[in-house]
Formats: structure tokens, sequence, C-alpha cells
């Protein structure tokens, strides 16, 4: 029927054959078939305050339900009527919804707030009206409903981050779906300058013209379909490509269509393939092996990218290693450059799109900090196969690599836990991580081990590569009564063991100078060996061909390699090391190796008591890779990011 032609009673009729329709899909589904009840939700809800809001614009979408059961039974869940036509409930929607066709529905409603969804006290046909009319917002007078804080509960920890978000910016319809991602969006929106060139315009400017530009670009690229909330793929957009203003449509429209392989990989939890055991090196069969007979015949350009320099970086120093390993193995058929002290900010894309723009093959970006850059460019550049170094994160785009480094970190807690004389060892961190917190606990419970009374005292830097807070933290151990320390990040690598790449160590330490006086230990990294298995199942055909690599149907991966692969390794002194400690290490070193012996095998607790992993329960990949935690055996201060709950 033509909507034009459709009287008030017209109207009436298909919104209550919709309401109906709703009702029993519901209840075949086992769900309710009427509108949800704000009496209903809040009867085990200690409510501590109400705070009327003002009378303000609302979202109709935000609108889910009504304050009593009593009215609930006359809408369906989508709020479209129930009751029959000739009811006085009818004749009051008729009414309205001829007022609505001729002026327009004007009179405010009023509503309660709750955990940021509408329920109405007063004005509920007025709902259903504009709704059935696919109406964007409703004026509405507005008490918030504020219930007890619960740091248990996760989706109240999330409403109390909206409260503080909404109270500075006042936008009430955008909603995250994850503890941070507030934050995050306000950090983006302050740095925003509104094109009135006031600031006080930035917010509102933001809410109701960018985020509403945003959203329809967004749901016409197909994002609708999605359950995550179109305030988590703004997020997502604003993460690589900023604030989307005076953005062409067309170039925001094949931004958003590319970032919704990776969201709808998100949205659909589909399971990232973690890959712990290395690669095989036959050549495969298909398109890939016809690849491995041609492919050859084409120099690989390969560029790496490298956060500092290879004067001061460790880091920078070990993977570059890695490099000239694959020059010196594949000869003529690799041709490598790099790109050394890249930022690791916002800065990184210019690096690393200019090393795109050079019809580099393939682009390894070295850094974690680098992943968000690396996944612009990725989806800009799909003739590139980029590889990020990073342990948490996997997308369709970018493959992700890294080492289970915690493997080493554990043998080193067993030399430390061996050797200590004061029962008290130390840690000094760069971030709190999961790859940063998962080798500190490593580390404790291998010096458990053997030490049943150690502790282990960590000490923040909150930066990669600082010799004088290195040095500060140092000192701060010492005097704490530490007399064994290793270090996330050795700065001194290349005096040290350059041919190695060391990446951290266990060290004695002079007190007075706090210069090592003999290293004990040390975990390794081994790129090269990464990085020679990878180019050459490139080569070979085995990876797959790279015009096929990112396509629609790839998986997520996330390369995750340890002590068996090589990819990371463990020395020490069999001069200064106990000989009885090397015996077990080596035990160790060979079960971690073939996996019949795991470093995070339970019972284990956290610092607050909490158990974490029970009597014989291993950790699983994703247990580590997310690891957010600290064991009860270490002292940590101004963790700073890393939960406790």
């Amino acid at each position: 029927m033509n909507m034009d032609r459709m009287t008030p009673e017209d109207h009436f009729l298909e919104a209550r054959n919709r309401g109906l329709k709703t009702r029993a899909r519901n209840r075949a589904k086992g769900l309710p078939g009427t509108l949800v009840s704000l009496d209903g939700l809040l009867q085990e809800v200690e409510i501590v305050s109400e705070v009327f809001l003002g009378t303000v614009e609302i979202p109709l979408k935000n609108v889910v339900g009504t304050s009593t059961q009593g009215r609930a039974v006359s809408f369906a869940p989508d709020f479209m009527p129930l009751l029959d036509r000739g009811s006085e409930f009818s004749h009051k929607w008729i009414a309205l919804c001829g007022s609505h066709l001729k002026v327009g529905i004007r009179d405010p409603i009023k509503v309660y707030e709750y955990l940021n969804r509408f329920y109405v006290l007063e004005g509920n046909k007025r709902v259903s009206v504009l709704k059935y009319f696919d109406a964007v917002s409703v004026t509405a007078a507005v008490t918030r409903l504020v219930p007890r804080k619960d740091p248990e509960d996760p989706e109240n920890r999330l409403y109390y981050e909206f409260m503080e978000f909404h109270k500075k910016t006042g936008i009430n319809n955008i909603w995250m779906s994850r503890e941070g991602g507030f934050r995050r969006l306000l950090e983006h929106m302050d740095r925003y300058r509104p094109s009135s060139g006031n600031d006080a315009d930035r917010y509102r400017e933001i809410g109701n013209s960018v985020y509403y530009r945003f959203r329809r670009l967004y749901h016409k690229a197909g994002g609708a379909r999605l359950s995550l909330t179109t305030g988590d793929a703004f997020l997502a957009y604003l993460d690589l490509y900023g604030m989307p203003v005076d953005v062409d449509p067309k170039l925001m429209g094949r931004r958003l269509r590319e970032l919704l392989v990776e969201l709808s990989a998100e949205d659909r939890r589909e399971a990232v393939e973690i890959r712990t055991e290395p690669l095989p090196e036959r050549p495969a069969s298909g398109l890939a092996s016809l690849v491995a007979l041609v492919k050859p015949a084409k120099t690989l350009r390969i560029a790496f990218a490298y956060p500092g320099s290879l004067q001061s970086s460790a880091w920078t120093f070990a993977h570059d290693l890695g490099r000239r390993h694959v020059e010196d193995v594949f000869g003529d058929q690799v041709e490598t450059s790099f790109l050394e002290s890249v930022p690791e900010d916002g800065q990184a894309y210019g690096a690393l799109k200019r090393l795109a723009e050079e019809k580099h093959d393939v682009l390894f970006a070295t850094s974690p900090a680098f992943l968000t850059a690396a996944l612009r460019v990725a989806m800009e550049h799909p003739d590139t196969a980029v590889f990020a170094c990073a342990e948490t994160v996997s997308y369709r785009h970018v493959t992700t690599y890294f080492g289970r480094m915690y493997e080493a970190r554990f043998l080193s807690g067993v030399v430390a836990g061996s050797v200590t004389a004061s029962d008290r060892i130390g840690y000094i961190g760069t971030f709190p991580t999961p790859e940063v917190l998962c080798s500190i606990n490593a580390y404790a419970l291998g010096a458990a081990m053997v030490n049943p009374r150690v502790r282990v005292s960590v000490r923040w830097l909150h930066q990669w590569d600082s010799r004088e807070k290195s040095q500060k933290a140092g000192h701060d151990l010492i005097e704490s009564g530490v007399d064994v320390i290793t270090h996330h990040n050795v700065l001194s690598s290349r005096e040290i063991a350059p041919e190695y790449g060391v990446y951290s160590m266990v060290c004695d330490v002079d007190a007075e100078r706090y210069v090592p006086r003999e290293y004990l230990a040390a975990p390794v990294w081994n790129w090269g060996i990464f990085y020679e298995k990878i180019i050459r199942n490139l080569l070979n055909g085995t990876f797959g061909a790279l015009s096929e690599l990112y396509g629609e149907g790839q998986r997520r991966i996330n390369f995750w390699w340890g002590l068996d692969s090589g990819i990371v390794d463990f020395f020490y002194s069999r001069r200064l090391v106990p000989l009885h400690t090397q015996k077990l290490l080596e035990l160790l070193k060979r079960d971690i190796g073939n996996q019949s012996f795991h470093p995070f095998t339970g019972p284990i607790r956290d610092q607050s008591g909490r158990l974490r992993l029970a009597e014989g329960e291993v950790a699983g990949h994703d247990q580590v890779l997310a690891m957010d935690w600290l064991v009860d055996l270490v002292e940590a201060d101004g963790l700073a990011g890393a939960g406790q709950a």
C-alpha cells in the first residue's frame, strides 16, 4: 500500500500487523513477546541515585522499553501496538498519528535512562508512532538511574565509563561495547579542532555532524548487519585514519569496505589461527605450486621497518641480524632494504606507506606499535604482503608474528631463583602489555620452582629504550634488597653478544655502580630463523600465492613460535650457573620444547589471591596472549593498565 495515501487508521492496522509478527517471532524463539519493562529489570538492582539530565534529544533506537509492566503488554518488543482496533488505546494511537502527519509530534516525552537505554514514563504511544515512521530521535525529559558501582560486573564498569564520557561531552548517541572505548574515543575528540574554531563546539560538532556522516556511510557499506556497535566501528576508523572530516565520500566508502572485512571477522568471533609450530617447507599443490615455479624468477623485494636505530636499539639490532641472515641464505632470490628509527606513533603510517609504494612484495613491520599503521597500509596496498611483529591482535589483511619468549623467561627465573642469596630478585619492565606481563609471571614461576621463598620486585620504565630510566630502576631495585636483576630490554646488546641479538639478561649486580659483574643467562631472539622460514614458504608457494594471501576467505593468522622452532632460545653460563641447576635447565628446555611441560601450569594465583589456574590446569594460547594480571609472587607498583579483576 502507498503510505502517502494511507489514513491514520490504515497506519495503525499496519503497525499492529508488524507488532503481531514481532511477537510471534519472539515467542517462537523463546523470547518475550511484549515490551521490556524497567520494573522487571530493576528487581534485583540497587539504584543509588536519580539524576535529572534535563530535556534533551535522545536517539529513538535507544528507547527500548517502558517503565511499568502494565503498559508493556500493549506493545510488541519493537514498540508496535498489539491491542485491537476499536479499543481506547487504538483511538489515541490513531489521533496521535494524524497529528504527527499534520504538524509533527512536538511535546517531549519523559523517560528513565538506565545503562544508556531509555524506558518511557510518559509518551509510550508517541514513541510507538515515531518508531513506526522511522524517526531518528525524540525530545525527552531524562532522569538517569545510577546503579551501585560494581567492579566485578563488566557491564557496570562500562556504564560508569560512559557516564564520565557523557558528563564531559553530552553525547548519548554513541555506544561502545568494550571497556576503554569511551576513553580512547574522548582522546580522539580532544585532538579535534572544530570548523567554527571554537573548542566549545567540539563535542557537539562531532556528535551531531561528523559521527552521523560516518554512521550513514558505514551503514551504506553494510555495517548495519554487524552486531558490533557503530561506535565500535567509529573508533576503529579513528584509530586508522583519524577524524573523518572533509573526506571524499567515495574514498571513505572504500576505506569502510576494507575495514568491514576486519570488523566482520571480529563480529563473528572468527578464530585466530595461532600457528605455534614452524611452517612446512614443501611446495604446495594447485595454484600455489604454480606460483612456486614462477616466483623465483622474480627477485622478492622485502622491506623491514625498524622502531629504533641499529646503534642504540637492541630490538632493532636483533631484527636486522635476521634480515642479514635472509640475505646470506637466499642470495639473489631476495632483495632486502630497511628503514630505521621509524616513529612509534601516528607518523609510522607515512614511513610504512612509502615502503609499500616502492613496490616491495613483503613488508615486515617489526614493532607492535606499528600494527595500526601496518593494517592501514595493508588495506591500501593489497599487492604488498604485510607482516607485523605483534603478539595479541590479528587481522585478515595483516599476518602477525611473535615468539613465546615467556618460555625462555621461565628458564631465566630458574637461574635467578637458584643463585639469589637474598631471595629477592628484580625485573625491569618496559610497559605492562600482555607480552611483558606473561614474561614477568613466567620469570617468577621459574624462580619459585627452585626457591619457594623467592619474591620478584618490578620497576616500570613506561618506555622501550631509556638508559637513564633503566639505571634509576636498577638502583631502586638494588636499594630495596634485590641481588639479581633481569631487564626486559637490553640497551647494550651489541657490547654483550651481538652475534646472538641478546634481548634480555639476568645479571649479578655491583650495588655501588650498577654495572653487571657477571652475565648469568640470556633469553635470545633468533629472528633470522622466522624470516627464513616465512620467505622460503613465500618462494616455494607453501604459504600461498601473494595475490591470494589476503583475499576475502583468508583466516586471521598469528605465528607464535617458541623454543622448539629456534626463534626463541636461551643461553646460560656453564661456569657461573650451578651444575645441578644446569641439569634442570636442560631438562626443562627439552620438555618445554616438546610441549610436555608448560610454564603456566596450575595452581597459580594472582596478586589479589584469585585462583587463575586450577591444580593441573594449563593456560591456553588465548589466556597467555591476553594476560593482564601478575602472579602472587610479584610486587609491582603503578601497573597502569593491567587489569587485576
